[in-house]
């Protein structure tokens, strides 16, 4: 724990603020501050503060807001290492990231206002997952809670790897029986007898980032054995048409590229105790010209259903890196720019 801490206001500067921060533990705090103060210049970067490391203590000098929102951000990675995880640049943006949200107020009401701050979290036996946007906050708390989820946005965001690290949570805690991780296998018609092998072999490839993230949450000895076993099932959509999916977390990825009557046949699948989670981009549509989204579709009539919660994620929230978020911004842009120049015809 912190042993102690000082606040004093800069000198010559009523809106300057220098803090103090000690930590007991030598070993943890070398670990907080990173290789070569590694952390605290990626804190100083992103605050536009100053912060230095003397043995266990860190000065932290610049406008009080942003020295607060680097407090914060310190001592929520503290508390981390205490518990036993390790800490890298991606978790240090991610706590910058939540302390600036704590103070624009933004419109989620998961973050507490104590000075401290509280980030969502899905643990398995292999790791734990902490949120590193407002965002991802957000959805994984509608994970935990609601039977529907809707989560879309552009990639890199965390959609599906938190829905699959989600769904592994329930299944290790005994809260469902099975996964079913389903996506339309070719994006547009799912025309698979086109492809060579038999039929693993075919939708394999089109269901190789579920494989992905499901290796990433549980040993991939417990994998192949929960597979064989059919306590984890990897389909392609067309597999579920027919079937009641009960005691299972369902998860229907890339579903910008289903049909309405697709994506209908699928959310009717949902029985009894049974979790479902829907991504997608919206942006991303990849059915032939004049066949509408399923996706779309559904964000619309579903608009109103207290029990479908609808997640949005932002090109702000691409964790991935930097270059992911600023392409996709840049196209964003571009997207805006051509409708604003377009003809109403053209429209």
């Amino acid at each position: 724990m912190r042993a102690e801490r000082g606040t004093a206001p800069a000198s010559g500067a009523s809106d300057m603020a220098h803090i103090v921060l000690t930590y007991e533990d030598n070993r943890l705090a070398s670990s907080l501050f990173g290789q070569f103060d590694e952390n605290l210049a990626l804190i100083e970067q992103k605050l536009g503060i100053d912060a230095r490391a003397r043995g266990n203590k860190i000065e932290i000098r610049g406008d009080q807001i942003a020295s607060e929102q680097a407090r914060r951000s310190l001592d929520y990675l503290y508390e981390r290492l205490q518990g036993g995880h390790e800490i890298g640049k991606n978790d240090v943006e991610g706590a910058v990231r939540m302390a600036i949200a704590q103070d624009d107020q933004l419109y989620l009401p998961t973050l507490e206002k104590k000075g401290r701050m509280s980030l969502a979290q899905i643990s398995t036996r292999r790791r734990t997952i902490h949120a590193r946007t407002p965002t991802q906050d957000a959805y994984m708390r509608a994970l935990e809670r609601s039977e529907l989820v809707f989560g879309v946005g552009p990639a890199g965001t965390g959609k599906t790897y938190l829905a699959v690290a989600h769904a592994a949570q329930l299944l290790e805690r005994g809260q469902v029986e099975r996964i079913i991780l389903s996506r339309p296998a070719v994006e547009a018609g799912e025309r698979l007898g086109f492809l060579p092998g038999d039929m693993k072999e075919k939708v394999d490839p089109y269901l190789r980032p579920l494989y992905d993230a499901l290796y990433d949450m549980i040993p991939a000895e417990k994998v192949e054995r929960a597979l064989a076993a059919g306590a984890i099932e990897i389909a392609p959509l067309a597999f579920m048409r027919g079937r009641t999916l009960s005691h299972a977390a369902v998860i229907l990825d890339e579903a910008q590229n289903t049909t309405t009557m697709q994506m209908k046949m699928f959310l009717t699948r949902l029985g009894e105790n049974a979790r479902m989670v829907v991504t997608g981009d919206p942006s991303q549509v990849d059915l032939p010209p004049g066949q509408k989204s399923g996706l779309i579709e559904a964000l619309r009539v579903l608009e109103k259903v207290p029990s479908a919660v609808t997640v949005r994620f932002e090109a702000k929230d691409v964790v991935r890196h930097p270059l992911v978020q600023a392409i996709v911004e840049a196209y964003e842009e571009d997207a805006v720019r051509h409708r604003a120049s377009a003809s109403p015809l053209d429209r």
